[in-house]
């Protein structure tokens, strides 16, 4: 997945989660920065705001969410798939956190991205 359509993913639900009121102010500044932080490719960052979060409400699902994305960007796949999982926990309907775990699951299939490359190039052909 490319950072443009994490990134795209991650503020996608961030205004979700603001819109419905799911986050307190404190909550908002701290989930923005490290988004902010996750556009500038400034990763630790983002994973020590998003844990910050965390630590004061562990039912943000937000948090949960983009952590995992953090995560996943770092390669710490083990990491990424709990928060994957602690957020689908807190809101199974969600289909934020649905398309950001399938998207990882897609991407940790052996083989899946060289299929998708082969198959964009017989497109082009």
């Amino acid at each position: 997945m490319s950072k443009t359509t994490l990134a795209a993913i991650v503020l996608a639900f961030l205004g979700i989660s603001l819109v419905s009121g799911c986050a307190g102010p404190y909550f908002k500044d701290q989930i923005g920065f490290g988004i902010w932080a996750a556009d500038n490719d400034l990763w630790d960052e983002a994973i020590f705001r998003w844990k910050k979060v965390l630590a004061q409400d562990p039912q943000s699902v937000a948090a949960h969410n983009n952590l995992a994305v953090a995560y996943e960007k770092k390669g710490l796949w083990e990491d990424a798939r709990k928060e994957y999982e602690a957020a689908l926990k807190l809101a199974p309907g969600n289909p934020w956190v649905k398309l950001n775990f399938k998207h990882f699951k897609d991407n940790l299939e052996p083989g899946k991205s060289d299929k998708k490359d082969k198959a964009a190039q017989d497109e082009k052909k």
